[in-house]
Formats: structure tokens, sequence, C-alpha cells
């Protein structure tokens, strides 16, 4: 996962503030929630989310983005004695036995196997400490500013903690990991001579739904985050703390699908718009957009886009080159940008190139 990840996040920790959503056509029974939209950043519906909150096995997807980043999915790990006799949930490891972290990761994400959680740590980070440092230096990369880890695994600890906030945005990272994600949208597996089957029932209960990961503790409560997509846009639910978990992402799903589809104004590779040239042989060139932009409307909102170009443009112009940016705004204020590019090579009229090459021309 690009370590520009955590730029993305506190840049909208601003745009947050400038468009808050609290819903009123939703609800939850958790202590804590939090609705976010994956591409934008934009929070559609929020309840208490910024409170400290234990997260239970919800952690272990951290576990697992660092582990996928830091590790070979196919090291063989031997299990050590303190990974098997770890308490709690389990893949039912035993001591000395050999797996690949790739099956480790499957009983880590489907079994929510605490036992998995110890035996990868030890194998990625050469100790628990130094694992549980890989995990806070890339929580703090992510932008999780009121997040604390003490393990691997999610056990209760005073020092282990986060918010719903910032657990939506761990969510929206591990969404850009496309192994995180194969293995926590699998249903059941037959992998290291286990047969596992995913604790996360929404992946049966509701279409769309492609992750991500329960927890339970009896401090904690129950705590379940997960991920949807419908029509290419995509949202991150977090409840914590909440008896009525399946029946409430479903809800909060409806409702924000229902009421902020996603408004796409530029395709990569498309034109926004044309763009007067001067003394060439074509009037106009293609501004393409040099990458896609998206963004959660509501009804009554207004997402708008102005091009703000480099210059004037004059002929010779070359396809590829950045010429300006396309600027979005929402009801007025600025939600992103992106590069423009000419989208086509626009020589000169023979005449501005005859004088051209007359001027440079010795007397």
């Amino acid at each position: 996962m690009p370590r520009r990840f955590g730029c993305f996040f506190a840049a909208f920790l601003v745009l947050f503030r400038i468009f808050p959503c609290q819903a009123r056509a939703v609800g939850t029974s958790a202590t804590s929630a939090i609705l976010m939209d994956v591409d934008s950043g934009r929070v559609l519906y929020e309840q208490n989310a910024d409170a400290k909150m234990l997260i239970a096995s919800t952690t272990k997807i951290l576990t697992a983005l660092v582990a996928i980043r830091e590790g070979d999915l196919n090291a063989v790990v031997t299990v050590k004695r303190e990974a098997a006799l770890t308490e709690g949930s389990s893949m039912y490891l035993k001591e000395g036995e050999q797996l690949t972290l790739e099956t480790l990761l499957y009983g880590l994400l489907l079994c929510s196997g605490n036992d998995a959680a110890v035996a990868i740590a030890d194998a990625v980070g050469g100790s628990q400490a130094e694992f549980v440092e890989m995990m806070n230096a890339t929580a703090q990369e992510l932008g999780m500013e009121h997040s604390s880890f003490a393990n691997p695994n999610g056990l209760d600890h005073e020092m282990h903690y986060s918010t719903a906030r910032d657990m939506a945005r761990l969510a929206c990272a591990a969404m850009e990991n496309e192994t995180l994600m194969r293995i926590a949208s699998t249903r059941s597996v037959t992998i290291g001579g286990r047969t596992m089957t995913n604790h996360n029932k929404l992946l049966t209960y509701m279409d769309g739904c492609i992750g991500l990961k329960t927890g339970y503790t009896r401090a904690a409560g129950r705590t379940l985050v997960s991920c949807a997509e419908r029509n290419g846009q995509r949202l991150v639910a977090v409840t914590l703390q909440d008896g009525n978990d399946w029946a409430d992402h479903q809800a909060l799903y409806d409702y924000g699908f229902s009421n902020y589809p996603a408004q796409r104004t530029a395709v990569m590779g498309q034109a926004v718009k044309q763009a007067s040239v001067q003394g060439g042989l074509r009037a106009t060139v293609p501004l393409v957009a040099a990458e896609s932009f998206a963004w959660p409307v509501a009804a009554g909102e207004r997402l708008e886009t102005r091009v703000e170009l480099d210059g004037p443009l004059t002929a010779p112009v070359t396809a590829g080159t950045k010429v300006g940016q396309a600027v979005f705004t929402l009801n007025g204020a600025e939600v992103g940008r992106i590069d423009l590019l000419c989208g086509e090579t626009v020589q000169p009229k023979l005449e501005s190139a005859l004088k051209t090459l007359k001027l440079g021309l010795p007397a």
C-alpha cells in the first residue's frame, strides 16, 4: 500500500469538518458509529465517532495490513508455543506446526484466530513487541491520531483502543490492498490442511458486502468494521459496542448508497473541456483528466467543475503535457482537484511557423 495514503487521509481531516453529514434518517444501537465514502473520505453519518473505545478483533485488520506489507505470503512459519497457547478465538494452531504466512492470514481474518495473530507477529516482526511498534507506526501513517495498539489480536488492554473514525480510515486503507481484500472477502476456504469459514455474516446477509472484520470481548462488546460496493461506489461502516450490528450495517449502507450516490465528474483519459489554442492548425484542444474524480452528493447539493489553466495555450502543444487543473467544488467549497493534460498535439499554422523561423534567422 503506498505510503502517500497517510497524507491522503490527513488532507481530508479538514473536509470532514467542512461537510459534516449527520444523518437524520438512520440511527444505530452502537455506542460509536460512522459511515464513510472510501474514495472521497466524506463522512456520511457519524455518532460519537471520536470516542476512544475498545475494538476487540477488528484490530486484526491492521495486523493483516502490516503483515502483507512487510511479510512474504509464501514464507513458512513455525508455530511457537506462546502462539499455540493464546487465549480466545482460535484457528487451533499446534506448537511446531508449519504453515505459510498466507494460511495464517486466512486464519486471522476468517476464524479471527488470536493464535494466528501472535504467530504472524512473531514471524513478521521478530517479536510481538516489535510488530506492535510496526502497527502503531502504520496507524500514524494512516492518520489514526486517536488510536493505540498494544497487541496484534485485540485482547483487552488499557493501551489498546481506537475510534470509529480511525477504524474507518484503516478500513479505507485496507480496501486499497488487493491481497487483504481477497482474503477478507472469502466466505470459506480449504488451505494448509484446514477448512475455515468467515465469521463475517454480512458477506451472506447483504449484497455488495466485500469484507472486513468482526470482533467481540466482554468489555468491548460486539464490534464490526465492514465495507460494501454498489455501482462502483465504495463505503465503509464501523460500529463499536453494538448488539445489533448486522442490521445496523445494512441500514447504514442502504442509507448511504441511496442518499449520497457518487457523482463522477472526471474519468481518467477522457476530456473535461475544450481549450482555445492560439496560432494552431486547430482552434481548440481537448483537456483530458489525468485521473478520475467522484464525490458523494446529496439531494440539493451542487458539485461543479472549474478549469484553471497554467497560462494561455499557444501552438505547438504536445499531447500529454500538463496545462492546468480541474477544480471541483461542492456548494462553492473546494473538495478536490486533478491535473489536466493536452489530449492531442496541435501543430502551429504554417504562417506562424514561418514567422517563428524568420525571427530565428540572422539578419
